[in-house]
């Protein structure tokens, strides 16, 4: 392989990833980043539909997709029609090489071209299967399609989010794809590598993004199952209905977020801005009273600048912080002390900036290897290390089976 990854504490460690768009491929990258060797396999004919997602950078007349780029760092490609025989094989011969395998088609689809958990359990008894469907392998809803919007509200998270009175508000990210998705994907997949240095024996993990969202309904499920009443929009504790644990807009018409919520916070608070009035401001029982308790701070922190009160925050520790733009994140100085902005070179865009790798490790440290790859950049290698003939490359490449 020309390849390898250098450091990271997945090393040794290889994943075939089989997924396409952004649950599975998030997550196998992280998993990438962290030391693993993961091959992105994807069909000459039908690659991952992301790399033709804008935004694109566009050099040269050519384009290049910026979400394939933040998806599939640190990865190696490998191009290979596996729903043909030939494919198949060579697939097969690669699952006995592997440790992990990740896939997102909907359920038993991968079994008509015979590299299904079954098939792959045979070539390699030890082999970690990890399939990431919207509702999982059974159930009534198994066979549905579905996206990110569709998983959110069959789990109840949806109908959590909004305003007071207010139809339900479509979150900007993608909960359900990101945190049921992409790092389930990562949870499933070194939990089943734990248990196999155990047993010895490698499983089929089933990642429901509609299971894996819902622990975090975890606290308005339990109210309502120790209360039996249903808190609505808006009426929960921590979604803005205390003044203290709220949006405010300032002076600049920036936000700050007040998260004051422990009793020792508000009152230190209403002493550093010297505000006793404001004591009996944070969980009042009248709902009227508290409407007009977020009403006076709303017209307080109008009086001054976000930084204003993000200095005598910082100054004080009073749980003030700037609701950011997406174009003020990169800029922030804890965020990039972190190390959560990485730079990586591509040799058509040149410099590229990504988020980096979220888990720091004191030994392994993970870092992003290198750039996504171009559609079956790696493919020669890949087959080589398997013993793969030129002449039997030379034909699989003529059927179009490969692509280089």
């Amino acid at each position: 392989m020309n390849r390898k990854p250098a450091q990271g504490p997945l090393q040794g460690i290889r994943i075939l990833d089989l997924t396409r768009l952004l649950p599975g491929p998030l997550g196998t990258m992280l998993m990438a980043d962290m030391g693993a060797e993961v091959i992105k396999i994807e069909s000459p004919n039908q690659p991952d539909y992301v790399r033709n997602f804008p935004p694109v950078y566009e050099v040269n007349n050519q384009e290049f997709s910026a979400n394939y780029l933040a998806f599939n760092r640190s990865k190696i490609s490998l191009s290979l029609d596996y729903t043909q025989p030939e494919g198949r094989e060579v697939f097969l011969e690669l699952v006995k090489t592997a440790d992990i395998v990740v896939e997102q088609f909907r359920p038993k689809y991968l079994d008509k071209f015979g590299i299904g958990y079954e098939d792959a359990k045979k070539v390699n008894e030890k082999i970690i299967y990890v399939s990431i469907t919207g509702y999982g392998q059974t159930g009534e809803y198994s066979h549905f399609a579905g996206h990110d919007l569709n998983y959110i509200s069959y789990a109840g998270i949806l109908g959590q989010i909004g305003a007071k009175n207010q139809a339900p508000t479509i979150p900007a990210v993608q909960m359900a794809d990101v945190a049921g998705g992409s790092y389930m994907c990562v949870i499933a997949s070194l939990s089943a590598l734990h248990a196999r240095n155990t047993t010895q024996k490698g499983q089929h993990v089933d990642v429901s993004m509609t299971d894996a969202i819902m622990p975090l309904l975890t606290v308005p499920f339990t109210y309502y199952q120790a209360t039996k009443q249903v808190q609505k929009r808006g009426e929960t504790p921590l979604s803005g209905m205390f003044p203290n644990y709220h949006v405010y807009a300032c002076k600049d018409g920036k936000y700050i977020a007040l998260a004051t919520l422990e009793a020792k916070f508000w009152m230190k608070f209403c002493q550093i801005f010297q505000k006793p009035e404001f004591l009996g401001f944070a969980m009042p029982q009248d709902e009227e009273i508290m409407q007009k308790n977020k009403e006076t701070l709303a017209e307080f922190f109008k009086t001054e600048p976000r930084d204003y009160w993000l200095k005598i925050s910082e100054e004080n520790d009073l749980l003030i912080s700037p609701v950011y733009e997406i174009d003020e994140i990169e800029h922030d100085k804890h965020l990039k002390t972190r190390e959560m902005f990485v730079e990586t070179h591509h040799p058509e865009i040149g410099v590229v900036k990504e988020l980096g790798v979220p888990l720091k490790f004191s030994e392994t440290k993970a870092t992003p290897a290198w750039i996504a790859p171009n559609l079956g950049e790696d493919t020669q290698s890949i087959l080589e290390m398997l013993g793969i003939s030129q002449e039997t490359l030379q034909i699989l490449q003529e059927k179009k089976i490969i692509t280089f």
